[in-house]
Formats: structure tokens, sequence, C-alpha cells
């Protein structure tokens, strides 16, 4: 136990160091992070790590799916609708019937082999991509189906790994029954997943208390992953259905304590969840490495050639025709969604990074069939997995911002990002503007004193002046000017209330109610940042 404990403390370690190191090379985390989980494996002394397939499945899924979803936006999500499906359903069943036919004829794998790798190997991971993309200022509208695709195509491969699994165990399959059962798990999901969110806003309403809403809110997610992944569905469906409700229902319902405890606590648990499941990966790679010795080199080679080729080509032969066909053929979608440009479809078809998922599915394979008998092809699969993730984070990763670059549709997104900050401007003096009205309204209801009266006037003429008129470069700079002198004006009244505790004129907790109200100054000062303005 103390050496596992040990080895939990080294990755922890690894984890901090790496993320450091990735910000100072601009390079995304989770290529350093896998990297350094395949040197670690290899560390002379350093004990195997195993990785559970129940553990990713159960324990970490749900979380990460979770956060996502609720911090995606519904409306957003609904009008990317057509083309989120068209990825994340579409292309998986495409991309996994693909890899079938491909190993069937040219490896000379059984057809259900073939489909159980393809459903393995067809979800491609949003984590690594989609902080890449958001770096690169790419077009919202890339980001939101990016996001929107990685919500729900694991959902898609593991019903798809559900019923090819179950072919290969009993030995027969119907399409029409598999068809029929994969409607009924996304209508009863969906379904299950809104009620889920629906009692967990009440009981968090209910509670009052911060630390128990924050509890609730962990225990979201595995309530509404765990009953449909039990009963045979994928769980992921109703989780993001959660999820979605309570980023929309959420924001009325959420006391602001918990909402601003809550931001910090889940930026940790899904950084630590995130690193440490790339750092995890990586290390499979000795235990792979151990196998591979009863397999001839070439034949896993060949065969993860043959995937990955298929997985790329699959993906581009799917995304053109769903981008332009629909448009083709519909004038009323024409006139109401133009097609976008053609840069735009190569990005995300370009941007098919397979992750944890597939590896957790690989290695949740049985070892035997129910007769005894060792299961087919489980070492190719792992194998092959391992060597699609790997290879595809590595190679995407590192090429994904020279192609967005030669494409140039970051232009694109830095207006986008600019129309955003004025649109933004422009709602904080609408709603300035009227929380003054109502105040007005209030006064004569009630009986305010003109102090009171001066105090809330002042209070709102302060906040509509630290608004900028417009964003351009002057405005820019005089307002990042500000809020780094405002920096150094609290970084001074935090180092004289530290002197006034040392020299015991105040207690620790008046030290402590004051630093709180200088942290939310300092965290509304970040929040003023208008990052993206002209540059």
């Amino acid at each position: 136990m103390e050496a596992k404990f040990q080895t939990f403390l080294i990755l922890l370690a690894v984890l901090a160091g790496v993320a450091l190191a990735a910000r100072r090379f601009n390079i995304a985390p989770a290529i350093l992070l896998m990297l350094a989980g395949v040197g670690l494996a290899f560390v002379p002394g350093m004990p195997s790590v195993e990785l559970p397939p129940e553990l990713v499945l159960l324990l970490v899924l749900p979380p990460l799916i979770y956060s996502a979803s609720v911090a995606m936006s519904w409306r957003e999500f609904k009008k990317n609708l057509r083309p989120i499906v068209l990825l994340a359903v579409g292309a998986v069943i495409f991309t996994a019937a693909m890899v079938a036919a491909a190993t069937h004829y040219m490896i000379g794998l059984p057809w259900t082999i073939g489909f159980l790798l393809g459903a393995i190997v067809a979800p491609p991971d949003v984590v690594a991509p989609l902080a890449i993309a958001r770096r690169l200022h790419m077009p919202r509208r890339i980001l939101v189906v990016l996001e929107g695709e990685g919500l729900a195509n694991d959902a898609t491969a593991l019903i798809l790994y559900r019923f090819a699994l179950a072919a290969i165990m009993v030995g027969h399959f119907s399409l029409p029954l598999a068809a029929g059962e994969f409607l009924l798990i996304i209508a009863g999901e969906i379904a299950f997943g809104i009620g889920v969110g629906w009692l967990s806003l009440r009981f968090r309403k209910w509670s009052g208390d911060p630390q128990v809403e924050l509890t609730l809110s962990l225990i979201t997610p595995y309530v509404s992953y765990w009953l449909p992944e039990h009963v045979g569905g994928s769980g992921v469906i109703a989780t993001v259905a959660c999820g979605l409700y309570v980023s929309w229902n959420g924001p009325l319902l959420i006391s602001s304590a918990t909402r601003l405890q809550g931001i910090f606590f889940w930026d940790l648990v899904i950084y630590l969840i995130e690193g440490l499941l790339f750092l995890l990966t990586g290390f499979q790679m000795r235990a792979l490495y151990e196998k591979s010795k009863a397999f001839p080199l070439d034949d896993i080679l060949i065969a993860t050639a043959v995937v990955l080729v298929i997985v790329v080509i699959a993906r581009f032969a799917w995304l053109y025709p769903a981008t332009y066909l629909p448009r083709m053929l519909s004038k009323s979608l024409r006139e109401r969604d133009p097609s976008p440009p053609w840069q735009w479809a190569f990005t995300l078809a370009f941007t098919g990074v397979r992750g944890a998922v597939s590896l957790a599915a690989a290695l949740a394979l049985p070892f035997t069939l129910p007769d005894g008998e060792a299961f087919p092809y489980r070492d190719r699969i792992l194998f092959v997995a391992f060597g699609v993730i790997f290879i595809t984070l590595i190679g995407v990763g590192l090429t994904l911002p020279p192609v967005v670059r030669w494409l140039g549709i970051a232009e694109a997104g830095r207006n986008e990002h600019v129309s955003e900050h004025e649109a933004e401007i422009a709602a904080r003096r609408q709603a300035l503007d009227a929380a003054l009205r109502s105040l007005d309204a209030l006064t004569a209801e009630k009986e305010v004193s003109d102090e009171v009266m001066r105090l809330l006037r002042a209070r709102h003429e302060i906040r509509i002046n630290q608004l900028p008129d417009l964003l351009d470069p002057t405005h820019h700079d005089v307002s990042a000017a500000g809020i780094a002198l405002t920096r150094e004006l609290i970084v001074a009244e935090r180092k004289f209330i530290h002197d006034l505790l040392r020299d015991g004129q105040i207690t620790d907790e008046t030290r402590r109610r004051i630093e709180r109200d200088l942290d939310l100054e300092e965290a509304s000062l970040a929040n003023r940042e208008y990052r993206g303005a002209p540059l």
C-alpha cells in the first residue's frame, strides 16, 4: 500500500512538472503527459501501474462527461445538433464499418472482431485537440461541434462495442433488433438524464449549503451514468443530458457561493483526472511491450498501420459529404445555414485524435469466452488501439497548429472573439441599466435614505466606468494598465494586512475575512481582462 501511495505522489509530481513544461514550450499537456508516462513505465525499479478498465468507464468517465456537458451551451448544442449527430453517430458507425471491412479483407480478421476493433477506435477524443483549438483562436462553431461530438460519440461507440462483444460471446447478431435497441437506449437515457438533473438541482436548492451542494454535484454524474450502464446502455447519453439540463436551468437555482467554490473545485478535479489519465495511458506501454514479444512485430505494425489509415480516411470521407451534401439537397438548409468554407471541414476532419476511452474499451475485453476458450485476438486489439491512440495524439497534437495557420482560419476566430467581447460589454451595460431602473422602482416603494441612495448609485457608476466604450487597441492598453496597477495595490494592501496580523493588531479570523474580499476583487480583475482583443 505504501509503495502504491508513493507511486501516486510521483505521478502527481510529474503531472505538475509536465504542466509547467507544456506551458513553457506551448505544447498540449496531453502530448507531454503521455510521453512522460511512456518514459516512466521503463524507469528501472518503477512498479507497473495497471489501468483497470472499470476505473475509466465507471469512475473517471462520468465526471469528465458531466463537466464538459455543464460547460457546454445548450442553445449552441441545439443549434448545431445536425452536424453533431452526423459526427457523433454517423461518423462513428461509418468508421467502425470501414475498419471492420478493411481488417477482414486485408488482415483476415473475422467480421465480428473487425467490428469490435472498429467500435473501439472509432470515437475521437476531444480533450487534447479542443485544448489546442482554443489556444489557436478557431471559429466558435468549430469548437462547439468538436465539443458536442466529443460528448456524444463515446455513447455510440460503447453501444456498438456492446453489440459486437455480445455477438462474439453468443455467436449471433440481429441488425434489426440491435437498431431498435439502439434507439430505445438513446430515448431512455435522455429521459433518465433529464430526470436526474431535475432532482439534483432541487436537492441542491433545498440544501442551501455550498459543501453539501458540491457533494451532490459530484454524485450527480455517477447516478446518471451507473444505472443506464448497469442495465445495458452506455450511460454517456444520460450523463450528457443531465449536464446540459443543469447547464441551462442551474444559473437561477445555484447560489453564488456554490458557484464560486464549484468553479475551483471542478477545475481541480478535471485537471487531476485528465492529467493522470494521460499519464496512466502512457504507462500501459510497458505491459503492452512485454506482451508484444509473443507476436511477430510485422503483424502488429501492419495491423496498426491499416487501422490508422482507415480511421483517418474514414473521417475525411464522411465529413465532407455530411457537410455539403445536405445543403445541396435542401434549399431551406442552404438559406438557413450556408455552407462553411472547406477549411472548416478540413479542420474538423483533421482533429481525429483517439483517447483513453478507446484504450479503456480495449482493456475491458474479457479474457475468455463463455466456453472457457481464450478471447480471440484480444492482445492484438490492445496493441492496435494503443498504437492508434499514441500516433494520433502525438501526430495531430504537433501538426494541428501549423495546419491551422496554413488554412488561415485563425483570423475568423479572432474576429469572432472581438465581436463576442463587444456583445459582452453591451450586455454588462444593459444589465447595469436594468439594475438601476430596479433601484429607482425600489426607492419609490420603500423609504430609503439619501445616503444609501448615493452609495448605491456610486457603486453603479464605478462599475459602468470600468467598462470600455469599445475594444480598440488604445482602450485595451488602458484597461490592461489599470488592471495591472490594481493588482499591485491589492498586493500592497495584502502585505499591510499581514503586517497588522504579525503585530497582533488583528486576529487571524479578521485577516481571513479581509483576504477573502481581496481574493474576490483579484478574481474579478481576471474576469475583466478582455483577452483576444485586436492583436
